[in-house]
């Protein structure tokens, strides 16, 4: 008959633990690199009064100055496009949904 004890089990599951780790090849050798490893700190230039920086762009032009630039650099997108009204297309167009049914109401 077959007795169940905790010590017996216990030699048994150590004695496959010990095969097991024996029976793994030999362990790799990794090379550890830092994400870090080149990092270097921010060095921002020195700071800039804020007198000195509105003036700045106030002789740039104000922020509409600014805004122009950044207009011209990008191209408008088809979106953005003037339209006629002639060139708008019908709103939803080839979106159709059913209308609920309508209740009957009881007398």
């Amino acid at each position: 008959m077959f007795h169940s004890l905790p010590a017996a089990w216990l030699a048994v599951l150590s004695a496959f633990a010990a095969l097991a780790a024996a029976a793994q090849p030999a362990p790799t050798v990794l090379n550890y690199q830092s994400a870090l490893e080149g990092y270097r700190p921010f060095a921002d230039d020195r700071p800039i009064p804020w007198k000195e920086a509105n003036e700045t762009v106030y002789r740039r032009g104000g922020w509409q100055a600014y805004a122009k630039e950044t207009a011209e650099a990008t191209p408008p997108t088809p979106a953005e496009a003037p339209k006629g009204a002639a060139d708008a297309p019908a709103a939803h167009h080839g979106h159709a949904m059913p209308m609920p049914a309508k209740k009957e109401q009881q007398p």
